[in-house]
């Protein structure tokens, strides 16, 4: 199987970003630990300034806390229902509202519903361009299917260091679970639910 890198066709970077028009469909989806990541604008194609995806889901599948030092984050929910951990707060959300994450801030979210689906938006604080969806794209691989994958492996499966690695390269700081325990009180722990 290709590497997402090689799959997801993008604009060549430009000095001036330039119109396009994009779906959620198969050409534009990656395979991410358990999870579809429609990739609907990319920052290579908005001079770095921000991101636009999709992202399909089920209870499981959630990443480890983390913080973006590079990007705010805002997720607008589609379908289902999502519980955030963002520093002390606890913000529960169902389909046609939002939760704003801003860049520095520790956070963590569960899936509280069979499948969500929701809009990831991030913008760039500084001069440093978006890196979520570069992490997707180094970390996902093409899907196989517009439908959820039934047995991939997800965080909680998986060994942390390479999602760390690759994290970082992209301005996402994986929390440990002593920094998770201090920045993220009401935060139950990555895995339970």
């Amino acid at each position: 199987m290709r590497h997402a890198k090689e799959y997801i066709v993008s604009k060549p970077p430009s000095k001036a970003p330039s119109a396009f028009k994009r779906s959620s469909s198969l050409k534009t989806t990656l395979a991410y630990m358990g999870s579809n990541i429609s990739l609907l604008a990319m920052g290579e194609e908005t001079g770095g300034r921000f991101a636009l995806m999709e992202f399909h889901s089920r209870p499981g599948n959630e990443p480890p806390p983390h913080i973006h030092e590079w990007e705010h984050e805002l997720y607008y929910l589609l379908e289902g229902r999502m519980e955030f951990y963002c520093e002390s707060e606890i913000l529960s959300i169902g389909a046609g509202e939002a939760v704003f994450l801003p860049q520095g801030k520790a956070h963590a979210f569960y899936i509280r519903s069979p499948v969500v689906r929701a809009l990831i938006s991030v913008q760039a604080t500084d001069e440093r361009a978006v890196g979520l969806d570069r992490y997707f794209i180094d970390m996902g691989e093409p899907a196989a299917s517009i439908d959820l994958p039934d047995h991939q492996a997800t965080h909680v499966m998986s060994d942390p260091a390479l999602a760390i690695r690759v994290a970082a390269a992209n301005g996402i700081r994986i929390l440990s679970s002593e920094e998770t325990a201090q920045l993220l009180p009401h935060y139950p722990g990555f895995g339970a639910m």
